[in-house]
């Protein structure tokens, strides 16, 4: 199940990545080729940061190469590391919840009610900000994985 979540979710990266190249690029042709700044590609280029930055925050920590400080696990016990690795996992799993769930969730129906659109696309901010409660899932997910399995994952 993680390997088909960690290929799918892989690949909406890279699509991702490939859109905002080829956005950044026409904005530059557009802007010194053709004398006419595109109007809509610096809008795109940022939205797809935005999910490029969260959704590989959440591949990431699937991977489990995200930031970390190693100073005290290599001065534990096995066990004790595995310990200190589930709760980590269980703080990271409480902050998705609280700040990505909870906090996206309340700001896409924020922006949703509000009807807040972007200025060049129409685009509704909502769905630009859904990217948070959905990474938060996907991190979510990934934690529990390890957490049903701690000798595989956390050792």
């Amino acid at each position: 199940m993680k390997q088909k979540l960690d290929k799918i979710l892989g690949a909406i990266l890279v699509f991702l990545m490939a859109s905002i190249v080829i956005a950044v690029l026409w904005q530059v042709f557009s802007r010194y080729v053709l004398q006419s700044a595109s109007s809509f590609t610096e809008e795109i280029a940022r939205y797809l940061l935005i999910w490029i930055g969260i959704l590989g925050a959440a591949y990431a920590a699937g991977q489990q190469d995200h930031l970390a400080i190693n100073i005290l696990p290599p001065k534990l016990d096995e066990k004790s590391r595995i310990k200190l690795r589930i709760g980590i996992n269980i703080l990271i799993m409480l902050f998705a919840f609280f700040a990505l769930i909870v906090g996206g969730a309340n700001l896409v129906y924020v922006n949703f009610e509000l009807g807040q659109y972007s200025a060049a696309l129409g685009l509704p901010l909502g769905v630009v900000y859904a990217v948070l409660p959905i990474s938060g899932i996907l991190i979510i997910w990934y934690k529990a994985i390890e957490l049903a399995n701690p000798q595989k994952y956390l050792a």
